[in-house]
């Protein structure tokens, strides 16, 4: 179960964020996938704080950083870009472990 919405919401993170990189996406659609992806999570009643994998700390790591910067952010801060295509190169299996992006569970 927790497998499966790794590997769904992971392909869908990495789809939304790159037409919202390429402006493609609106800013407020990508706000709202975080929290529909935030929804789906507390509906797997997930106690455990810590994730499994090299893969979900990413993941919740691209969340966070979605979440937790601004739109002009995400637009011009040239290392925060590159930090978000790392984490999606990762994700999408493309890359090697980013090194220090770690995220935790919500």
């Amino acid at each position: 179960m927790l497998d499966t919405f790794l590997e769904q919401k992971s392909k869908q993170l990495v789809f939304f964020l790159s037409r919202y990189l390429r402006g493609q996406l609106p800013h407020r659609e990508m706000h709202l996938f975080v929290w529909d992806t935030l929804e789906e999570w507390a509906q797997l009643h997930v106690s455990n704080k810590v994730p499994q994998s090299f893969r979900e700390m990413v993941f919740w790591h691209l969340i966070y950083q979605l979440e937790l910067c601004s739109e002009t952010e995400l637009k011009s801060d040239r290392r925060l870009r590159r930090e978000l295509h790392q984490c999606m190169g990762y994700l999408l299996g493309k890359t090697q472990v980013p090194a220090d992006f770690v995220g935790v569970r919500p």
